[in-house]
């Protein structure tokens, strides 16, 4: 009895939490309240408050348990060598717009974290994770194009911080155009053809 209430205290929790992921990207997450929450999840206001201490609390929970797309594509690389520096960069961004585009429920929740979320207090969780994440990125990014520069790939005249900067500025705005909408051009195609296109323009003739 104890395992089953333990489960059905779960199954709860998760449900309100899709309803906050549904609601929050349909209205917003400041014209959300929990009582709409509540209603969509089949659950009283109470239910929430016994799984959470405010919304923030569940905004925050939301966010935990989903990879982000550039999380699942920092896991995805190996180790940077030299000789592969440069395609292992392209092959990243192209991993990050590959989730973007196929994996629902990352595409919800960057949305939400990107379009649909005020970062007051109570929501900086969100902005920390984000800085953190543009970070990783950024370092992964850095050594495998020294890398690439130390190898000749790479012209010497290239700052690989600031191509990285670049880079990742790329990403981020084509994703967010792409989440207006989404039916307007491939994320994947597009994304390829840029990244590849902004690379290329960095090599040693």
């Amino acid at each position: 009895m104890a395992r089953r209430t333990k489960e059905d205290a779960a199954a709860t929790r998760d449900s309100i939490l899709d309803a906050a992921e549904k609601l929050f990207v349909e209205q917003g997450v400041s014209r959300t309240t929990l009582q709409h929450i509540a209603s969509a999840a089949g659950v009283t206001r109470g239910a929430i408050y016994w799984h959470f201490d405010d919304k923030g609390a569940l905004f925050n929970a939301m966010m935990e348990r989903v990879t982000l797309p550039f999380e699942c594509a920092l896991s995805s690389l190996g180790n940077a060598n030299a000789d592969t520096g440069l395609d292992d960069v392209r092959r990243f961004f192209v991993e990050i717009f590959r989730v973007t585009e196929t994996n629902p429920q990352a595409r919800r929740v960057l949305e939400i974290a990107s379009l649909k979320v005020e970062f007051v207090s109570e929501m900086d969780a969100v902005r920390v994770r984000r800085r953190q994440s543009k970070a990783d990125l950024t370092a992964q990014v850095v050594e495998r194009l020294r890398l690439a520069q130390e190898g000749g790939q790479i012209r010497p005249d290239v700052d690989p911080q600031l191509l990285a900067i670049g880079l990742w500025s790329l990403m981020d705005g084509l994703i967010r155009n792409w989440m207006f909408e989404p039916t307007s051009f491939s994320l994947v195609g597009l994304g390829d053809k840029m990244m590849a296109t902004m690379l290329e323009g960095i090599r040693t003739r």
